[in-house]
């Protein structure tokens, strides 16, 4: 017969209750587990003193400090902020050594138990800093001060019955409260690990420069993914749940998601195509539509832009698949620029469109060993109309500003020989209108 639940329940929530009535009534009792509370009263109220005295003063000793990094004053900071805790732990020990000399140890019993827990609170704060993410990190510090409590109260056995106790049960599963945060615990471990590895091949894969940019990062997508993953199914597997029993539930959700995210399913695969093809990679310039820049990152989702006044744009791989996308930097990073101008009729050809080359090779980043030319297009209405290409090999530093200097260039090297820039002429004709003559017609008498 299976035990009742809800009854297992009530006889550890029971049980939970009477061991602390029992502390209570202990304490409540005259003699040395009175008196040793009193002492730890004592030293809580003495340590919150000496916190802000000594807080105080060496707040103000940092200040005369010059040419500290950054990580010693936080590091400073961290140390300030947990004063009160370790001089009250300095303290306990102190007592708690003197007491174990002169009299009988168990009279210091609870003051060393205050002095081992406040210990390794301090240990564990400064220990969680290593956790980057500030809501992770704390809830990573609180955990760990719950556990180390419990602990060294030695208490664990009991609250583990109790959330244990608290289950939901579906037939022949069972998902108690006890489950549910043991595998958040060992998932987070071992995401944790995953993470630094992770990293750390991250860093010697992007320090590998036989291996693409494109390919890099699918590397490391490839390596992150397939650490998570085996990072979750062995937390899951750890506390003991039955994998063989999610795998209906997972094609349920499967088929749910397979219709609600399609768009980040296609993005998912148009970023792994882009990756694999290597048509766009970190660091090429690109053209989509009205956005022009360069690809700054390569997401699972998305590519970042940035354009040359710092907007950063984020397009989802699928459009850079299904649309149609200028790579100025796919093969090479050589670009040819066109630009149009037109000058009089009466201006020698030959002599302006050698003014045009020497001023484009004048202007910097225009490329040399990739000589500008300029060539007639057309005779105009007004003009004799010229077009001038060059090559540039640094499309990242803008192309607006590149054309502007051959402009400005070419505008005074026209001006310094005396070649003229037409515009349109017109010619206005005013009537004299006493001249003009207007016949009405009258009316025919009937």
């Amino acid at each position: 017969m299976k035990p009742d639940p809800f009854a297992t329940f009530l006889e550890s929530v029971q049980a939970l209750i009477a061991g602390g009535l029992r502390l209570a009534e202990s304490l409540m009792q005259p003699g040395w587990r009175q008196y040793q509370m009193f002492i730890i009263i004592g030293l809580a109220l003495a340590s919150w003193a000496l916190h802000h005295a000594s807080g105080n003063w060496l707040q103000a000793w940092v200040r005369t400090r010059e040419g500290w990094s950054k990580w010693q004053l936080r590091a400073i900071v961290q140390f300030k902020r947990r004063l009160g805790l370790i001089w009250f732990a300095s303290m306990a020990w102190m007592i708690y050594l003197v007491m174990q000399n002169i009299t009988w140890p168990s009279r210091s019993y609870l003051i060393g138990i205050f002095a081992t827990l406040v210990t390794v609170w301090v240990g564990i704060a400064f220990a969680a800093r290593l956790v980057r993410n500030r809501p992770m990190r704390r809830l990573v510090t609180w955990g760990l001060w719950i556990y180390a409590t419990l602990y060294f109260l030695n208490v664990v056995d009991d609250v583990s019955r109790f959330l244990d106790a608290v289950a939901l049960s579906i037939g022949d599963f069972r998902l108690s409260l006890l489950t549910v945060i043991t595998a958040l615990v060992v998932i987070g471990i071992f995401f944790s690990v995953a993470r630094i590895v992770s990293q750390a091949s991250a860093a010697t894969i992007r320090k590998n420069e036989d291996i693409s940019p494109s390919m890099q990062v699918l590397a490391v997508k490839g390596v992150q993914l397939t650490l998570y993953g085996v990072a979750f199914f062995m937390g899951v597997k750890a506390v003991g749940v039955d994998l063989t029993g999610l795998a209906v539930l997972s094609g349920a959700i499967g088929v749910g998601l397979g219709f609600g995210l399609q768009k980040v399913v296609s993005n998912l695969v148009s970023g792994i195509i882009i990756l694999i093809d290597k048509s766009i990679k970190p660091g090429d310039v690109i053209s989509l539509g009205d956005t022009f820049g360069w690809i700054q990152t390569l997401g699972a989702r998305y590519a970042s832009v940035v354009t040359r006044d710092g907007k950063e744009y984020l397009i989802p791989n699928e459009d850079l698949i299904t649309g149609q996308v200028v790579n100025w930097s796919h093969s090479n990073d050589f670009v040819r620029l066109d630009i149009y101008f037109g000058t009089a009729y009466n201006d020698d050809p030959h002599i302006v469109r050698k003014l045009a080359i020497d001023a484009a090779k004048g202007v910097e980043r225009v490329l040399s060993f990739k000589a500008p030319v300029c060539h007639i297009v057309g005779f105009g209405d007004s003009s004799v109309d010229y077009i001038l290409r060059f090559w540039i090999k640094d499309p990242t530093e803008g192309l607006t500003n590149i054309r502007g200097n051959v402009y400005l260039a070419l505008w005074d090297a026209f001006k310094s020989n005396g070649i003229s820039i037409p515009f349109p002429h017109r010619e206005v004709t005013m009537l004299d209108t006493s001249k003009l003559t207007v016949s009405r017609s009258r009316p025919q008498d009937d």
